[in-house]
């Protein structure tokens, strides 16, 4: 069994900093936090606060695309905002969160509103998650930027701790993505089909330097400014997988981090709806594939 959250992970070995821990091995340096050594994990509150202080004065946002998602934004916006936003007599890790509504036809604007969200529309309603997520770039003034997705239904706050961990800890991260079990119909397993069907065989492929990344498509994923602007986001389904390669490309491979984010539970789309996904990011991959080498 996954254990609640785990350490970040890095894709090559790099120089130890303060947070940063070369393995026993050698192999593959983690980020441990206050409570490691004695087999207890410390509490969201605890780790926000030190995240917190170490932040220094960059601005953290947090940004939320989201398109008909009313039943769920409303629980994760209030989440982020209870344990990282307004904490009594702390600072706040979180400095802001952005929804951009990408054309939504339901309440899900008002609700984000209501619970503690700045919601922003796409500058093409219902143009896709990539020209979202630029959206989100443009309307934050975070240094550090947080993406979730807004469909998660076991959304916690850690998710957020966990993504900003590498980043706060090593100003050499580029790039941090989530990884976790994705059940699917009830079964522990099954979810992330277009992962395992379409991304997963192009990275062997075409980019098998990427191939120990565990959630190449994760929704939930944080990096700094300066590499977002850099390296641009894709239109589309495209936009994950697209940035994964280019930073990859432009910064090294080592400069990408993961976090095991536990269980992660959303609405699964059925099998019909998968296909301009998959599209989408073959289509990415391939347009990557004669400028793209490993380090």
């Amino acid at each position: 069994m996954r254990p609640e959250i785990g350490p970040a992970r890095r894709i090559l070995p790099r120089p130890s900093t303060d947070l940063v821990q070369v393995s026993d091995d050698g192999s593959m340096p983690t980020v441990r936090t206050p409570g490691d050594d004695a087999g207890q994990r410390p509490s969201v509150t605890a780790v926000a606060s030190m995240l917190a202080g170490q932040k220094g004065d960059r601005r953290i946002s947090v940004c939320i695309p989201a398109r008909n998602e009313a039943a769920t934004v409303g629980p994760i916006i209030r989440s982020i905002v209870a344990a990282l936003v307004d904490v009594s007599g702390q600072p706040p890790l979180v400095d802001e969160i952005i929804v951009v509504d990408d054309g939504s036809v339901d309440r899900t604007a008002e609700v984000a509103r209501q619970a503690g969200a700045r919601v922003v529309p796409a500058d093409t309603p219902g143009g896709g998650k990539g020209q979202a997520m630029r959206a989100a770039l443009h309307h934050s003034d975070g240094d550090l930027i947080v993406f979730v997705d807004a469909d998660v239904t076991n959304f916690e706050s850690r998710f957020v701790t966990g993504l900003l961990g590498p980043l706060v800890a090593d100003d050499s991260v580029a790039l941090v993505k989530g990884y976790y079990q994705r059940p699917l119909n009830g079964a522990p397993d099954g979810g992330g089909r277009v992962t395992e069907l379409m991304a997963r065989p192009v990275i062997d492929l075409l980019f098998p330097h990427l191939a120990s990344i565990e959630q190449p498509l994760a929704g939930e994923t944080a990096a700094p400014r300066r590499v977002l602007e850099k390296i641009g986001l894709a239109d589309g389904y495209a936009v994950e997988l697209a940035l994964l390669i280019d930073v990859a490309s432009s910064f090294g491979v080592e400069s990408i981090a993961q976090v095991d984010l536990g269980v992660r539970v959303h609405r699964n789309r059925p099998l019909s709806e998968l296909r301009p996904q998959a599209t989408d990011i073959l289509q990415a991959a391939l347009a990557r594939s004669t400028r793209s080498a490993p380090d």
